[in-house]
C-alpha cells in the first residue's frame, strides 16, 4: 500500500467516525437546547476562555456566520454572555455563564465516562499515536483547504457571472 492510499485509508474511516459521533453528541446535548455546533462552540469557550466570534469560528473552522447563530442561541438559553472586549471596542467577546460551564463539565464527565469504555483492545499507546496520526492530517488538510480557498478566490478574481 502507498503512503497516499494508507492516507486515504484513515480519511477514509474518520468520515463516518465523524458522522456517527455527531448523532451521538445530538443525542446528548438535545436536552440542553444545544446542537453539535452549540456544544462545540461551549467547548471551545471552556477550554480557551472569553473569545470573539471570529477567533470561535477560526478554531472550529466554521463560516463566521455559522458560530454566530450558535452563539445567538447559547446567549437565549443563558449559558453564555456578551463582555467588552478590551481589544477591540466593536468586536466583543463572548463567555459561558456559570450556568453554561456547569451545563458544559456535567455533559463532558458523562461523556470522557462514556468514551473510556470504547476499544478495549487499545491501549494508551495506541490512542496518543491515533491521536497524534489525527493532529498531523488535520494540520495538513486544513493548510491545503485554505490555500484551495485561496485559489478558487485568486482563480474568479475578475471573472463576471
Amino acid at each position: 500500500m502507498s503512503r497516499g492510499e494508507a492516507v486515504y485509508e484513515v480519511l477514509r474511516r474518520a468520515r463516518p467516525l465523524v458522522l456517527d459521533s455527531a448523532r451521538v453528541v445530538e443525542a446528548r446535548v438535545r436536552d440542553r437546547g444545544w446542537t453539535v455546533g452549540s456544544r462545540a462552540v461551549v467547548e471551545v469557550l471552556a477550554e480557551s476562555g472569553p473569545a470573539t466570534v471570529p477567533q470561535v469560528a477560526r478554531a472550529l473552522s466554521l463560516a463566521r456566520q455559522n458560530v454566530q447563530r450558535h452563539v445567538d442561541d447559547l446567549l437565549r438559553l443563558g449559558h453564555a454572555r456578551r463582555s467588552a472586549n478590551p481589544g477591540h471596542r466593536r468586536s466583543v467577546l463572548v463567555e459561558l455563564t456559570g450556568d453554561g460551564r456547569r451545563a458544559f463539565e456535567d455533559l463532558r464527565a458523562g461523556e470522557l465516562a462514556d468514551l473510556g469504555r470504547l476499544a478495549p483492545g487499545c491501549s494508551a499507546a495506541d490512542l496518543a499515536t491515533a491521536a497524534a496520526v489525527l493532529a498531523a492530517l488535520g494540520r495538513d488538510v486544513r493548510a491545503r483547504a485554505a490555500s484551495a480557498e485561496g485559489e478558487t478566490e485568486r482563480d474568479t478574481e475578475g471573472v463576471r457571472p
